[in-house]
């Protein structure tokens, strides 16, 4: 896989991330960080998951090492590019995770490959994100540096003391301000339908993802759907990441019969 793309996680703890193709003999999950995260925020899921599934996490334009590169602008241009390098470096089974904007992305790239015929994902983990509209929602339209930085502040994604310093937050605010503008000019189109079942976790307390539009996900896929409802907020997953590692494992540890591979 390409190694700017994906990164993998040590399993022993180090957090160091490398390149590779991965381990064949293990179903792949592929994760999409949140709007201004990076590859990094999964490294803790991946080591949960080591023993039964290969973790690669996305790490987009325009953060940490690829910092100097151009943010991609847009939910559908940036998913194009990321099917077309699942296609190009991705065998066997494989899976699909992502959490807020990552979700999204991550939905778009499933379109994407089923655009281009290629077989799809095992299965959708959409966290932390409701169903799109034909528009965006209100906590996607973001107009200034401090509605960003307000909204960092109440979902819990990122430091408090991150926030509270200056050169920390010079170095956050480019990626955060792509990620929000992608958001903003989002739009999402009826097809195609997806032919990938989903799931779909939420934070019981999440102040900007009700239960309700979770589960309206279900109206997106023409296969099974289900919603988890997990403790806490947003970010749920900083407090349930065991879970949620488990509820991952119990739904694609196991190859179904029959189920294609990305690329042979």
């Amino acid at each position: 896989m390409d190694s700017k793309w994906f990164r993998r996680y040590d399993r022993t703890g180090s957090g160091d991330a490398r390149a590779g193709s991965g381990d064949a003999d293990r179903p792949r999950l592929i994760c999409f960080p949140h709007a201004g995260g990076a590859a990094s925020a999964y490294a803790g899921l991946s080591r949960l998951l080591a023993p039964h599934l290969d973790v690669f996490a996305v790490q987009y334009p325009g953060r940490q090492d690829r910092r100097h590169e151009t943010p991609e602008r847009g939910i559908t241009p940036l998913a194009g590019r990321i099917a077309q390098r699942l296609i190009e470096g991705t065998a066997g089974p494989y899976a699909l995770f992502g959490h807020s904007m990552g979700a999204l992305v991550a939905y778009e790239t499933a379109r994407a490959l089923q655009r281009c015929g290629a077989p799809g994902p095992l299965r959708l983990f959409l966290s932390g994100r409701g169903v799109p509209g034909t528009a965006p929602g209100p906590h996607d339209l973001l107009d200034s540096d401090g509605a960003i930085l307000a909204a960092v502040r109440r979902l819990g994604g990122t430091d408090a003391t991150v926030l509270d310093d200056p050169e920390l937050v010079a170095m956050a605010l480019p990626p955060l301000r792509a990620d929000y503008g992608a958001l903003a000019s989002y739009r999402w189109t009826p097809d195609p339908v997806l032919n990938t079942p989903v799931s779909v976790f939420v934070g019981a307390d999440d102040p900007v993802v009700p239960v309700s539009s979770a589960r309206a996900w279900s109206e997106r896929t023409a296969l099974e759907s289900e919603t988890l409802v997990f403790p806490g907020g947003h970010f749920y997953l900083g407090g349930g990441l065991d879970k949620v590692a488990e509820a991952i494992v119990d739904r694609v540890a196991v190859r179904p019969a029959g189920q294609d591979a990305l690329r042979t």
